[in-house]
């Protein structure tokens, strides 16, 4: 990417955001993974697993990539519409100095009709009488002065004309560059997507059979997960609840000004409001295909989602999941509540919606739908952090 994006430097746990692992080793290439998969008989084979976490890693870098295009797309038009505006400033400034050239072209020809510009004073030979002198004079003192003037707005109107068209020149370089951004992230979705589905393309049908029965193991394991998550969160409320009978309630915290035991902040009234709004639009979503750089209305990328729910409750969240992980108050996992941004991974490339009860609405990838599933779809560790948008 251009230097117009900013680098994100992992940081520390802090309020319910994970300490991102050390990197792991590189997995063997695409290349030489579709090789061993079409290997004879006998010959060592990736075991299934790994090809299920190769392909699960190809998916994620599709992603990243994909919120890459989003920020060179957003970045692109913003550039766009700069440079747009800056040439029909150009243009208008361009016509001005012809004018401002025009008029000062006529004044040179009237002095050189009238040899007012002559320094001796043949001019005022024709006079007949005093009064005569003293108007040609007046007239060229007259003319004299806004033919200074005529000069002055021609050079203010030809330095203008060029600052911005150097202004111009620099944005055309600039959205160059941010197209290039563009159309090198666009390939790299696509190259992975391909890898993926070459991988999955050599698998035999009883090898789709194991990985689908992975796969329903590995949702069963998030079902589980997000039922103990619901019943901790509901067993804080009933706490909260309790506290609050017994007079307590201010020091737990129930209101929009006051905090919990942990120092979060609950989400108040109009919070909920507007988390209701979000929510019932994502809700509308369901059964929508995902499509990378989608923002709807017929299909979604994961944050193009999470941005048009919330805008459908009057909040406007920027476009990557890189920006909107920012965009508000991150809280633990443990306190999520309805509407709160639920991001994955530890580049910070997914994102969904929190519904309650630990689960979410999310456009998880290529060739699924929008749907709701565990906040624990890809394990527990995979959860980055949780922020409120508003």
């Amino acid at each position: 990417m251009a230097s117009h994006r900013k680098s994100r430097t992992p940081g520390t746990r802090v309020a319910g955001i994970r300490t991102p692992a050390l990197a792991t080793a590189a997995l063997t290439s695409v290349a030489l993974l579709s090789q061993t998969a079409d290997a004879a008989p006998g010959e060592d084979r990736p075991s299934l697993e790994e090809v299920e976490k190769k392909v699960g890693d190809l998916y994620r870098q599709a992603e990243s990539a994909t919120e890459k295009y989003n920020a060179a797309k957003e970045q692109t038009t913003k550039q766009r519409k700069r440079v747009d505006t800056l040439l029909d400033d150009v243009a208008q400034r361009t016509q001005k100095l012809n004018e401002a050239r025009a008029e000062l072209g006529s004044y040179a020809a009237a002095q050189y009709r009238t040899g007012a510009g002559l320094p001796d004073t043949a001019t005022f030979l024709l006079a007949e009488t005093p009064q005569d002198v003293f108007d040609q004079r007046q007239v060229l003192d007259r003319m004299t002065g806004r033919q200074k003037a005529a000069v002055d707005d021609y050079v203010t109107q030809q330095t203008e004309t060029m600052k911005k068209r150097q202004e111009a020149t620099e944005s055309l370089r600039t959205l160059t560059e941010t197209q290039g951004d563009l159309k090198t992230a666009k390939v790299t979705v696509q190259k992975k997507l391909a890898d993926a589905r070459e991988l999955l393309s050599k698998l035999t049908a009883e090898e789709k059979a194991r990985l689908a029965a992975i796969e329903k193991r590995k949702q069963e394991e998030a079902a589980r997960k997000a039922a103990e998550l619901a019943r901790q969160q509901a067993e804080q409320e009933q706490a909260r609840e309790e506290a609050a009978q017994q007079g307590g309630g201010a020091s737990e915290g129930s209101g929009s000004g006051s905090t919990g035991s942990t120092g979060t902040p609950p989400a108040d009234s109009s919070y909920g409001t507007k988390a209701e709004k979000a929510l019932a639009f994502a809700r509308a979503q369901i059964g929508k295909p995902y499509v990378w750089g989608a923002t709807g209305p017929g299909s979604y990328d994961c944050s193009g989602l999470t941005q048009a729910a919330w805008k459908a409750a009057g909040v406007s969240l920027p476009r990557t999941t890189y920006d909107q992980v920012n965009a508000g108050t991150t809280v633990p996992v443990s306190q999520a509540q309805p509407g709160d941004l639920v991001f994955f991974y530890d580049d910070v490339t997914h994102v969904g919606i929190y519904i309650g009860n630990g689960m979410m609405i999310h456009a998880p990838k290529p060739g699924t739908y929008v749907r709701e599933e565990s906040v624990y779809y890809d394990g527990d560790s995979a959860i980055h952090s949780i922020v409120r948008p508003a």
